[in-house]
């Protein structure tokens, strides 16, 4: 595969169009409309768990206005109504069809946060309706829609921005800083520790859709099974059709940490992964414990490992990075970062959160947590400066490709070779049909946005 530099990879991402969305919105040098006194109107999509969170984070952060909650699930509309309303002192309206949202003129984003198989088709509608883009990782369901995620970025000028909110927080930039400034010497190896201990779903048998549910929009753009509630709220993240097993669950985050160390803008040529669904007896689909290597064409590697069973911790941590030089090494943590050096692992330089947050809490008080990040958004939705975003559609494919990629290679049960340029696996036919899916009309991602 020949290597394809940063500069290279943009421009080939920016290749469609850029114009103007039809009828008279106004997208590229502001809003979607002109919103009086700078407010910006947020839409959000899914409002269990990081909906929910980012519900309240956005309505907490000056001159953001949370319009509009929607949810498939109407018996969780009044206590996330509620919260909104604590957090902000405004009450939201309430939608089930996203479509309706995205109607409304007066919406200048959209936040998403339903489930996986819906982040690439409620983008591109999104950014279709002229609105800007906040989309919870992983990126994608797939590396297909993550490429068209991309190109309805590109024609329609909209912010995207992926919900990797490492990349806004001071400690993991200054541990980023440190590692680029050479400190470690050459990178050679990450790994990437996602230990999540997690209870059996077990085994439940079809069911009647729960009164107020719109099964048919929580399944979109997957094809239509019967109702499960193994397969519903949050458990979908355990199946094919509808998510991406821990490896892309949490690995999207630790991924894209690497993929930034490394200052990667290609894709890996060879990969690797092995693992099984060996813990429980249950009806889940995707693995529990799953190891995978993926190698650059320089040689570099990034490693994820899963583990969802009762296990021990790697250097003290069980989410986090191990970072590999030559003249020492990194642990990365989710609170700290320290340093070794040489066959005696002197100690180097180290960081506690506290510590990082302390030195730029007077230059860029921004608060802690997702705040930074979804204040960075914001900040681009007004200033219509893409390279501005942290955490930008075209990186959080990138990012999000290699747990992608991880999981076809387990699917796939080989290694399988991959091509940067083409964004297949040349010749394999088995492993190609991993990279897209079926759609369900009238839910489909468009092969042209």
């Amino acid at each position: 595969m020949t290597s394809i530099n940063r500069r290279n990879f943009v421009k080939q991402a920016s290749a469609s169009a850029t114009g103007l969305i039809a009828a008279g919105q106004l997208i590229g040098n502001g809003f979607a409309r002109e919103s009086p006194n700078n407010t910006v109107n947020v839409a959000v999509m899914g409002i269990r768990s990081r909906g929910s969170a980012l519900s309240e984070g956005f309505a907490k952060l000056p001159d953001v206005n949370v319009s509009v909650l929607c949810d498939i699930d109407e018996n969780l509309l009044p206590k996330a109504v509620a919260d909104v309303e604590k957090a902000c002192g405004k009450r939201p309206k309430t939608e089930t069809d996203i479509r309706r949202a995205l109607d409304n003129k007066d919406i200048d984003a959209v936040v998403i946060a339903a489930p996986n198989n819906w982040h690439a088709l409620a983008t591109i509608w999104a950014c279709q309706a002229g609105k800007d883009v906040y989309v919870e990782k992983p990126a994608s369901y797939d590396i297909s829609e993550g490429r068209r995620m991309i190109e309805a970025a590109r024609k329609y000028d909209r912010m995207v921005q992926v919900g990797t909110q490492n990349r806004s927080r001071p400690l993991i930039q200054a541990a980023v800083d440190y590692l680029h400034a050479g400190k470690l010497g050459k990178i050679h190896m990450i790994k990437c520790l996602v230990f999540r201990p997690r209870e059996s779903i077990g085994h439940k048998a079809n069911g009647p859709v729960p009164k107020g549910v719109n099964y048919d929009l929580w399944r979109g753009p997957a094809q239509m099974r019967p109702f499960n509630e193994n397969r519903f709220h949050y458990n979908w993240h355990w199946f094919w059709d509808t998510g991406n097993g821990e490896t892309g669950n949490n690995g999207p985050h630790y991924a894209d940490i690497a993929r930034w160390i490394l200052k990667k803008y290609e894709h890996p040529v060879r990969i690797q992964s092995m693992g099984y669904q060996d813990i429980h007896d249950s009806d889940q689909e995707t693995p529990t414990s799953q190891f995978s290597i993926m190698e650059y064409s320089d040689h570099t590697r990034v490693q994820i490992e899963v583990r969802n069973g009762y296990t021990n911790a790697e250097d003290g941590m069980r989410m986090g990075l191990l970072v590999y030089g030559s003249e020492g090494w990194m642990r990365l943590g989710t609170d700290d970062w320290a340093t070794y050096f040489g066959r005696k692992e002197e100690p180097g330089a180290k960081m506690t959160e506290d510590e990082a947050n302390a030195k730029v809490d007077t230059l860029n008080p921004r608060g802690t947590g997702d705040e930074p990040h979804l204040a960075n958004f914001v900040d681009a939705v007004r200033s219509r400066k893409r390279q501005s975003l942290k955490a930008e559609i075209l990186e959080g494919h990138l990012s999000t490709s290699l747990c992608h990629l991880a999981n076809i290679a387990y699917r796939a049960n080989r290694q399988v070779v991959f091509d940067s340029r083409s964004e297949t696996f040349p010749g394999d036919a088995e492993a190609n049909k991993y990279l897209s899916r079926a759609y369900r009309s009238p839910f489909v991602v468009p092969a042209k946005v």
